[in-house]
């Protein structure tokens, strides 16, 4: 399970450094009223592509309930209210979508990103090289990657995942020369990769059959609105205090703060690989 998340989110990271670069290319050779025909046009092109190849998958119908209690399959939000009922009485996945949370409202810099190359930088192709670079850590920590597999205490390691996703990021609001900046990003990307692959196999392993498709919608807001509201968080911050508080700032805080999670509730850190569904209760 493992490998199989891992090569998932190395395809999706891979897509990620491509996009940005190609973006950063266009606006560095050619004007603005050039660049944003021919970005938005290849936008356009690569989106229609995926809609089209998203139309030809196979029907998925779902299995039959295996545990047989005659609930009916409730779709839509419906499922995502089942699946938060479900995670109150589940300490660990829920610890793990709220760490999740934490390092993506506290910690997320990309709204910052054009501000930063712009003043740092001189604009250009900096600001490509910043929206890829936590993209590349992650498909470089995906390459390399073998060893998540193999790991017992996926809970501990989690934890310090997310710690170092937050202090690598706010060791790159510190950078004051480029390359550095982009590699402390890389760093938190890795960090960020591993996180995600062990929360996605918590997730796949931990949860009950019946309950694997409601908790995916719980993990399809947590992951596709943490980085919103931090987008949010970063560009409030940076309004009233600067880009470098809103930046380091937030870093720091989502690292101190994961710590305190999990002082105060220890049952992620007791996780380890093959914990039974049922241990965490009571």
């Amino acid at each position: 399970m493992p490998a199989a998340s891992t090569l998932n989110f190395t395809t999706y990271t891979a897509a990620s450094v491509v996009g940005p670069l190609v973006a950063g290319l266009i606006f560095a050779t050619w004007a603005t009223g050039v660049a944003l025909p021919i970005a938005y046009g290849l936008d356009m092109l690569f989106f229609t592509a995926a809609v089209w190849a998203t139309v030809r998958m196979p029907a998925l119908p779902p299995e039959p309930d295996p545990d047989g209690d005659g609930s009916p399959r409730r779709a839509g939000l419906a499922s995502i209210v089942d699946g938060l009922r479900y995670l109150t009485t589940t300490p660990v996945l829920l610890l793990s979508f709220v760490i999740d949370l934490i390092a993506m409202v506290l910690a997320m810099p990309r709204a910052l990103f054009p501000e930063v190359a712009l003043e740092r930088f001189g604009g250009g192709a900096a600001v490509g090289w910043l929206y890829s670079a936590i993209a590349i850590g992650s498909m470089l920590g995906g390459l390399t990657s073998g060893w998540i597999g193999r790991l017992r205490r996926q809970g501990l390691v989690l934890v310090l995942a997310v710690v170092g996703w937050g202090l690598a990021v706010a060791a790159a609001g510190l950078a004051g020369q480029l390359w550095l900046m982009v590699v402390l990003l890389a760093v938190a990307g890795a960090a960020d990769l591993i996180s995600a692959v062990l929360r996605q196999s918590m997730l796949l392993i931990h949860a009950p059959d019946r309950m694997r498709g409601r908790l995916q919608g719980v993990n399809t807001v947590v992951v596709a609105g943490g980085p919103r509201l931090g987008d949010l968080r970063a560009g409030g911050m940076a309004a009233g205090f600067g880009t470098g508080v809103a930046w380091v700032g937030g870093g720091l805080a989502s690292a101190v703060l994961a710590v305190l999670l999990v002082v105060a509730f220890p049952a992620l850190l007791r996780y380890r690989a093959g914990t039974a569904p049922t241990t965490d209760r009571g």
